[in-house]
């Protein structure tokens, strides 16, 4: 996919991360304890996920994130943030989307972000839910497990 059907995709498949993120902890966080949540590291504009996209733009996406809107994250910082995320108990609440924000400054602190409507939304969270479960009605559901 290229140009405004690559970025509305990438746009959607964000969207429903986040509201499978809110529904996973309503459907089964008291029965397995697992925390589940998202997180925006900055933007990592030099990776493979522009690998499509028209050479000028690989260019230019990354001086404009480093220099304009000055949400540039370098490889090993996201990485860095996502293991904050994932090892410090700082962040076991579930149903959180994690940022530190659009504009990258030193010490930056984490927050959790608030999310849109679209995101909030409970009925359309059930429904993705369940057109979800029936895509994979072929993939057997192993029962919670017990920690």
């Amino acid at each position: 996919m290229q140009g405004t059907a690559a970025a509305k995709t990438y746009k959607d498949s964000k969207l429903c991360n986040m509201i499978m993120n809110r529904e996973f902890p309503r459907r089964s966080h008291e029965s397995t304890d697992v925390v589940f949540d998202t997180l925006y590291p900055g933007c990592v504009a030099e990776t493979a996920l522009f690998r499509y996209a028209p050479k000028v733009f690989q260019r230019v996406f990354p001086w404009f994130q480093k220099t304009i809107t000055k949400g540039y994250v370098s490889q090993p910082l996201a990485g860095e943030r996502v293991a904050q995320v994932v090892i410090d108990p700082e962040f076991a609440q579930s149903g959180v989307h994690w940022s530190w924000g659009n504009r990258q400054r030193e010490g930056a602190k984490p927050f959790a972000q608030a999310l849109s409507p679209k995101a909030n939304d409970t009925a359309r969270a059930s429904r993705l839910w369940d057109l979800e479960r029936d895509r994979r009605k072929w993939i057997p559901v192993p029962p919670p497990v017990t920690l």
